[in-house]
């Protein structure tokens, strides 16, 4: 696309290129700005630049309230840190302070109200409080700290604002957030025209501009938009326009220093899809260490074809996994502002992605989250209570916010939380086996989490699988609490592992052993695991829960001579137990041709009568799970078939209550 400077444009009366000082010179007393961008990323940096020169000379614009989804910032001055001068916040909401050091301060020491809210919501009530909506109803949020019932999201005592509301409809609770009163919008684009229609061709991510723009021109407010060059009127392709004109008020050409792409890379044509396929060859293998024995055991719960979202740290490491493995293509990454599939990016880059399939408004990205798109979440931990509450967002002083854990954490299928057992962990991986030494570390399994920012009870009466993965051990989330599973071959249960918890967990006989193969220097070959399961595997009982567990998943049942096979193997583990139990079986990916369904049906029947006390069936195909309720039904079999193991897993529990 051709370029053109201020002086080669056509005049216009409508022509809203001005300066940044000019811009910000509009903002008034007491005003609530949206600033967008996420962390490091498209963050309209020449805007704030000029709005704190303007504080410092003027001590003008003073108590401005300040709304964003997740602080933009680089920890060193950067960011939303320019505008926390003495007297030119009065409040903030936000929902992850992490990369502003400067706004957590003003928040933790009382100097401003705050509220934290879940990164997904404030995305969403974007978009609602443009449309005139009072505000969100939700059942994200339920049973952590933004629960009215346990704290409503308010960061500190001078805070008193009620923002969320807790509502009942038909019997079902809800949380309720109130619509944004946002009056500035401060945004970023690539290329604007003189009328302020505005493109993002060069921006890693699109976040919730439209929204913002929207709601903030809905309420007669100013929306300012800073772009890295001007095109004549008329010349940007409709389809391309992310932020029509008739929203915008002023639009600000950035210098090409406070306009980079994310605050560690000043353009990447990767991240902008600009270069459509990016080698991945530059994804180096971790050093064998407690952070690859962490992220190889994650990466032992991954399944083909999942749509799966990688936290930030820890679980990064699952993705050099995932490509060491060679099973990087089998999956789905995503990441919350907006990005399906390619490779997520890290540090400051984190929220960019090379090799994205889309890059969506974060908005709607938080609609796919909340309804139950993602098969599988890898998300952090820092602290872990008896009942497996998690707390990643406050540790006294430090206030990092909840991002977007909350909306990911209650709604994925499958979760996974990873961190080390201490803190640091003081385990190194010696000759294929961990060794833990005698130093002091800060314990992370407590008695009570200081701020709950996952719910292990709700998640327990929902019926989710959660697993919490360590370098030493790994638990797994029960209604009684957490139960220690695995152990890491050669550490002492007692001395390694007990003796660091502030709680006992639950022990059912001697745990497991962590697989070998994370502490070898080898790989692991989780390409064959995932696309070749021994039929010995594919048969898991779960005595604690008399639940049996059925892997079907990718198998193919070509005649009557195999299909009776699984029949005698799996009669001979059910006769095995002594007892009728709970069947829970997997069918995604199952192959079965539509003359051999009759047989396998009828071995169903027979098993129901015999060995079953309930059984419930998943897969995420509608068309398996169409045909085998078809068949089953006719045989007079109840056919209990669910998208997920979450669901069919409940239909369990909810069996054995009754």
């Amino acid at each position: 696309m051709q370029s053109f400077s201020d002086t080669q444009l056509p005049t216009s009366a409508r022509d809203k290129v001005v300066t940044a000082a000019e811009a910000v010179r509009l903002i008034r007393d007491g005003d609530t700005l949206a600033i967008e961008g996420f962390g490091g990323t498209g963050f309209p940096e020449e805007l704030t630049i000029a709005l704190e020169e303007r504080f410092l000379s003027t001590q003008s614009p003073r108590d401005l309230g300040l709304v964003f989804t997740t602080a933009q910032g680089d920890r060193r001055g950067r960011g939303l840190d320019r505008i926390c001068h003495d007297g030119m916040l009065a409040h903030a909401v936000g929902g992850h302070f992490g990369m502003s050091p400067a706004i957590q301060k003003l928040a933790i020491e009382n100097a401003i109200e705050a509220h934290n809210l879940p990164q997904g919501v404030l995305a969403q009530l974007y978009r609602d409080s443009a449309a005139g909506k009072p505000g969100l109803l939700t059942h994200v949020g339920l049973g952590t700290f933004v629960d009215p019932r346990h704290g409503g999201g308010k960061v500190n005592e001078r805070t008193s604002r009620d923002l969320v509301e807790l509502m009942t409809i038909d019997g079902r609770e809800y949380l309720f957030y109130k619509a944004l009163e946002v009056d500035v919008a401060l945004l970023r684009g690539t290329t604007a025209d003189p009328d302020g229609n505005v493109s993002m061709e060069r921006e890693a991510l699109t976040l919730e501009t439209l929204s913002i723009a929207t709601a903030v021109h809905n309420r007669g407010g100013l929306v300012i938009v800073q772009v890295e060059r001007l095109a004549a009127t008329g010349q940007l392709n409709p389809r391309e326009v992310k932020i029509p004109g008739v929203l915008v008020d002023c639009v600000v050409v950035g210098r090409p220093e406070h306009h980079w792409q994310t605050f560690a890379t000043p353009y990447a044509p990767g991240f902008s899809g600009e270069m459509r396929r990016v080698p991945l060859r530059s994804v180096a293998p971790l050093p064998l260490s407690e952070r690859k024995v962490i992220a190889r055991r994650a990466a032992l719960e991954l399944r083909p074809n999942s749509v799966v979202n990688l936290g930030i740290g820890m679980p990064e490491g699952i993705a050099a996994v995932a490509k060491e493995e060679h099973i990087f293509d089998f999956l789905t990454l995503t990441a919350e502002p907006g990005v399906i599939g390619g490779l997520p990016a890290g540090g400051l880059d984190f929220g960019a992605a090379v090799n994205a399939h889309a890059i969506i408004d974060q908005p709607y990205q938080f609609d796919f989250y909340d309804g139950g798109g993602l098969d599988a979440a890898f998300l952090g931990m820092a602290e872990v209570d008896r009942e497996g509450n998690v707390n990643v967002s406050r540790f006294g002083p430090k206030l990092a916010g909840a991002g977007g854990f909350i909306n990911i954490s209650q709604n994925s299928k499958q979760l996974f939380f990873l961190g080390t057992f201490l803190a640091p962990s003081r385990t190194t991986v010696q000759n294929g086996r961990l060794v833990a030494s005698d130093e002091p570390g800060h314990t992370k399994f407590v008695e009570q989490v200081e701020q709950r920012t996952f719910s292990g009870v709700r998640a327990s009466e929902l019926g989710r699988s959660v697993l919490y993965i360590t370098d030493r051990c790994v638990f797994l989330l029960t209604e009684d609490g957490l139960e220690l599973t695995e152990v890491a071959p050669g550490l002492d249960l007692d001395t390694d592992i007990l003796a660091h918890m502030q709680f006992t967990p639950i022990v059912r006989g001697t745990p497991k052993l962590m697989d070998a193969r994370l502490f070898a220097a080898a790989t692991m070959g989780l390409k064959d695991d995932l696309t070749t399961v021994p039929l010995d595997a594919r048969f898991v009982y779960d005595e604690g829960r008399n639940i049996f567990f059925l892997n079907m998943e990718g198998m193919t049942l070509s005649t009557a001579d195999e299909v009776g096979h699984v029949r005698d193997e799996l009669e001979s583990r059910l006769e095995a137990i002594g007892n009728k139990v709970h069947l829970v079986a997997n069918y995604d990916n199952f192959r079965l041709p539509d003359d051999l369904y009759d047989l396998y049906v009828a071995s169903a029947d027979d098993f129901t009568n015999r060995f079953y006390l309930s059984a419930s069936r998943y897969t995420t195909s509608s068309f398996m799970r169409l045909k085998l309720h078809d068949h089953l039904a006719s045989r007079g079999v109840a056919p209990h078939l669910f998208e997920n193991r979450s669901d069919a897993t409940a239909h369990v529990a909810a069996v054995g209550r009754r």
